[in-house]
């Protein structure tokens, strides 16, 4: 097992080696617009996989992926030499889904503004169902409901120590009454 830092060194450089290779020495009409975009390499440094975007339809992709399969040969060997290392790695291409899952968030987020902007534009316009404000603002009904919930410091004391006066005294059964006493 290589170190990390190797394979990632190695999938770099052979990133670099590809895409110059494809622009200078690779004569293919069919490669079209393709760029390299990322390389990977296994940990034992024996497979890389090359990731690669096309401009173009469904047709110009697929003629890309061949004439990348009929270069491979050559790409490796360009690869072996400019690398330096022992074994040189097997080429494989795969297409970069990267541009598809970035256009697919962009719908996404365009769709989600603009339910953004429509919820803005009704609540921009909306009306409370009730009265505008519906808490109420009576200052009679607030000063009495405050007297009725004053108690004197002596009344909690007197509830804290008189065990008739405790809720539910009353219900107490008498014989259970009188032991407490």
């Amino acid at each position: 097992m290589a170190d990390p830092a190797r394979a990632r060194k190695l999938a770099d450089r052979i990133k670099v080696v590809v895409a110059e290779t494809l622009e200078r020495r690779i004569k293919d009409p069919r490669l079209g617009f393709t760029t390299i975009t990322a390389a990977r390499v296994t940990g034992d440094l024996q497979h890389a996989t090359v990731f690669y975007t096309v401009f173009g339809d469904s047709a110009e992709k697929r003629e890309t992926a061949n004439a990348l399969a009929s270069a491979r040969g050559v790409l490796r060997a360009e690869v072996g030499r400019r690398t330096g290392v022992r074994l040189t790695p097997t080429l494989e291409f795969v297409e970069d889904a990267v541009p598809e899952n970035a256009q697919a968030i962009e719908d996404l987020l365009r769709a989600a503004r603009e339910q953004d902007e429509a919820v803005a534009a009704l609540a921009a316009s909306a009306q409370p169902a009730g009265e505008a404000d519906p808490y109420r603002h009576d200052p009679v009904a607030l000063d009495d409901e405050d007297d009725e919930d004053d108690l004197e410091d002596d009344e909690v004391e007197d509830v804290a120590h008189d065990p008739d006066a405790r809720p539910g005294a009353d219900v107490l059964d008498p014989d259970v009454r009188d032991r407490r006493r």
